[in-house]
């Protein structure tokens, strides 16, 4: 019985840390609240990909920052898992372009842009930067709100 309370304790471990837990939870929060807002806008929109689509987005990228750095990952190498991480939102980004074979236009890149940016608020979240995931997120809506209304 010791053995399995020693395992899980050691599985656990990060716990331990109160405060380093709490950390984590607060940036978490902060990137699935401002990823939110995003695909509340797309949703809101009629995109395809809403609300869940951009929290989960944000949260993906946060969490791909946190663990490396509860890790204790020196910044200096945090460049590799954000370049990993840049490859596959822009994976993710390319199956949200579409072009129908009886239409000239691309459809989908600006859907595909805000799928982007969600991540890269979602690292600044991670990162620690709130005001900077924050101000990231006003200017994304700025653009993606305000320039539409101006466009009709």
């Amino acid at each position: 019985m010791n053995d399995i309370i020693r395992t899980l304790s050691s599985e656990f471990s990060d716990l331990a840390n109160a405060a380093e837990a709490v950390r984590a939870v607060v940036r978490m929060t902060v990137s699935i609240v401002l990823g939110g807002l995003l695909g509340y806008e797309r949703e809101s929109s009629g995109k395809s990909a809403g609300v869940r689509t951009h929290m989960l987005v944000a949260l993906g990228a946060c969490v791909f920052v946190v663990v490396p750095l509860q890790a204790g990952v020196q910044l200096a190498d945090m460049s590799r898992v954000l370049q990993g991480l840049t490859s596959g939102i822009g994976f993710l980004c390319a199956g949200a372009i579409l072009k129908p074979d009886n239409e000239t236009h691309v459809r989908g890149l600006t859907t595909a842009a805000s799928i982007w940016i969600a991540a890269a608020i979602g690292v600044a979240a991670g990162m620690g930067h709130a005001v900077t995931a924050i101000v990231a997120t006003a200017f994304a809506l700025i653009v993606l709100r305000i320039l539409q209304m101006s466009k009709k």
